[in-house]
């Protein structure tokens, strides 16, 4: 789908995730502590692959794989504003697209410098310019400042907080969440 060399960083490939080969690698990152506002933590391998098996099958909502030089990096999933629940609490304007990030747990020292603004940078060139989209819209939990401060240092802007409403799919019921709104212009991230 996507493949990118970022100077000093490696080559970033985005992929389509395929639910049952990689359910393992997700359910394994979902089900950590770090990724609690993920919302799959307590999961089974097969409830994680039957929710990518639900989204597969959707025009409006899509996951992929990131590797970075061949090696699972992060899961990437895109979708239609206007097709979630994130659409019902702003304007929605022509060319927005929703983006959830869930990186990859950092090795056995933690450390891995410039690391999440590399790879970020890879993933906004796909969604940006290679699905050819002019605003990115993420809605982390209020309570994840971690994510919240992460998309604010790479531009994006804060917009409003909002109470997203509730939603059920396969094996599993996401409660209401407070989201903090942050939006990324294509021409913030690349001016021409």
């Amino acid at each position: 789908m996507h493949e990118e060399t970022v100077d000093g960083f490696g080559t970033v490939r985005v992929l389509p995730l395929d639910p049952r080969a990689d359910a393992a690698t997700v359910h394994r990152w979902a089900g950590e502590e770090r990724a609690a506002f993920w919302g799959m933590r307590g999961l089974t391998k097969d409830q994680v692959a039957g929710i990518y098996a639900h989204m597969a099958g959707l025009d409006t909502h899509h996951a992929y794989l990131v590797l970075r030089d061949g090696e699972p990096a992060a899961l990437l999933q895109t979708y239609e504003p206007d097709a979630d629940r994130v659409g019902e609490c702003y304007a929605v304007r022509p060319g927005d697209i929703g983006v959830h990030l869930l990186l990859a747990p950092p090795g056995p020292d933690g450390r891995r410098p410039g690391w999440t603004s590399a790879l970020l940078r890879a993933v906004l060139s796909y969604v940006l310019l290679g699905l050819d989209r002019r605003r990115i819209v993420v809605d982390p939990d209020v309570r994840n400042e971690k994510a919240v401060a992460r998309f604010l240092r790479e531009g994006f802007e804060r917009g409003p907080v909002v109470v997203l409403p509730e939603v059920d799919l396969p094996d599993v019921y996401l409660p209401e969440k407070h989201a903090q709104l942050a939006f990324l212009p294509r021409r913030a991230a690349f001016p021409e």
